[in-house]
């Protein structure tokens, strides 16, 4: 039997860093470099082109990264009910990966919101994510939504890291004894 899952571990550890990375470099990067355009009616343009040329990137990174916890998951199950800490960490880093699907892809949406109301005609701002005092108010309203969850998706992606950081930690055989014994020990005093 094969006890080596470097594909899949690949997959989850690439994926997550290039949506982590992918998701700060646009926040501090291009977010932050829209404040440089000259143009303060193309600013929000030139950050929802740049938006919508990652995207398929990130969607590809946020899919390897979801086949390689599955595949994780399925190559654990025996760890995940047996040795202790694995569920509990297993848990925590579905939940954080839940919403960070659904912080990325609401960004998404705000962002396509943006970008096409950028082609329909001038917004002026001071970047990407911040209107200025000409910016029309549902455009605004967008813009300050998407300033906000520009920090959230990264906050999430840099937990879910760490999660998986831990999670191979708990794969050294002296964790995997003691979480094991652990749970035995539970299970015994019962």
């Amino acid at each position: 039997m094969n006890d080596r899952h470097t594909v899949i571990r690949t997959l989850h550890d690439l994926g997550g860093a290039v949506w982590l990375g992918g998701s700060l470099m646009g926040a501090i990067g291009l977010n932050g470099a829209s404040k440089d355009v000259a143009d303060s009616d193309d600013r929000a343009k030139v950050a929802s082109s740049g938006w919508a040329r990652w995207a398929p990137v990130s969607a590809a990174a946020i899919g390897a990264h979801l086949a390689g916890d599955l595949g994780l998951l399925l190559a654990n199950r025996g760890r995940l009910a047996r040795q202790k800490g694995v569920t509990a960490n297993t848990v925590v880093k579905t939940v954080l990966t839940a919403a960070a699907i659904g912080t990325t892809a609401y960004s998404g949406v705000l962002g396509a919101r943006l970008a096409k109301a950028a082609k329909a005609g001038a917004v002026d701002a001071d970047s990407g994510v911040v209107p200025s005092e000409a910016t029309p108010g549902e455009v605004a309203a967008v813009q300050q939504r998407l300033r906000g969850l520009q920090w959230v998706t990264p906050a999430l992606t840099a937990g879910i890291v760490a999660l998986g950081a831990q999670q191979g930690e708990q794969q050294r055989p002296r964790q995997m004894l003691a979480g094991v014994g652990a749970r035995l020990g539970r299970l015994a005093g019962r």
